[in-house]
């Protein structure tokens, strides 16, 4: 049994159905309700209380652990989910982290993630972990503004990131999940290419077949936008990563290759897959 936490999400849902589809019992996990795909368990757990996640984990040998918010939530112990993954016989953990602990490591939300990266190693299970860069799927932040107004809106048109898409995090944690080769693996993740805003709106156009605007915004305006969504503090973040990249967070890795034995997708790819989100 595999255990997978943000089962609902853009990388668990093909996280689930990839092991689904290889044949093994999964679990999955989400914060509400949800469908899952056929022979799939679903058990809702708020990962902000690792007790809740025990009957999650009844059975499992292998758990995927995905934190996002959760990480953060008033009171949360992200370390006891490690310990209560332990004691309920789990064997291998696969930890999503964030390039940021390397990039920028003093950060809260990179210190936290790092002390649970720390947490893992030091825990006797087998583990992997993967630190992804900026994802494709932040592009669905337009999908509103291109579907009402054949524009994207976005600070900082012509600096770009190597983003990566989730269907290649799910893939590449799957094989974590499945093959002893990746154990004890830190993975880089990254998209094929550095690729800045403009090139993403070209991109979806290319997709829709039809135009779309790109809109340059200040960094206000692109703050005042993102804080109606997130703490300030995280907007002005996110901000400096989109406005000054380092030269480690341009960088194109070549682990997804590694891991997969073929490249990673480009956002084009992405956006075809994803235009009905902009019609």
């Amino acid at each position: 049994m595999i255990t997978v936490t943000g089962a609902t999400g853009n990388i668990g849902r093909p996280l689930t159905q990839a092991l689904a589809e290889a044949g093994r019992q999964v679990t999955a996990v989400s914060r509400h309700t949800a469908a899952v795909p056929n022979g799939v368990r679903h058990v809702v757990a708020d990962l902000s209380e690792p007790d809740s996640l025990k009957p999650a984990l009844a059975g499992a040998k292998a758990l995927f652990l995905l934190l996002s918010g959760d990480l953060h939530a008033t009171g949360a112990s992200p370390a006891d989910i490690i310990a209560e993954a332990a004691g309920s016989g789990v064997r291998r953990v696969v930890l999503l982290s964030t390039l940021g602990v390397v990039t920028r490591p003093f950060g809260p939300t990179r210190v936290a993630m790092r002390a649970l990266e720390d947490t893992l190693r030091e825990s006797g299970l087998e583990w992997a972990i993967l630190r992804p860069g900026g994802f494709a799927s932040n592009a669905l932040w337009w999908a509103e503004s291109v579907r009402t107004h054949q524009v994207v809106a976005a600070p900082f048109g012509d600096v770009g990131v190597p983003i990566i898409d989730p269907a290649d995090i799910a893939a590449v944690a799957a094989a974590c999940l499945l093959e002893d080769r990746h154990t004890s693996g830190v993975y880089e993740l990254t998209g094929p290419e550095v690729i800045t805003p403009r090139q993403q709106a070209q991109a979806i156009a290319a997709a829709l077949g039809s135009p779309v605007r790109f809109h340059e915004l200040t960094r206000d305006e692109a703050k005042a936008a993102m804080t109606r969504s997130m703490p300030a503090e995280l907007a002005d973040d996110t901000l400096d990563i989109l406005s000054s990249p380092t030269p480690a967070e341009q960088r194109v890795s070549p682990d997804v290759q590694q891991v997969l034995g073929r490249a990673p997708r480009p956002f084009a790819d992405w956006a075809a897959r994803n235009v009905a989100a902009f019609r």
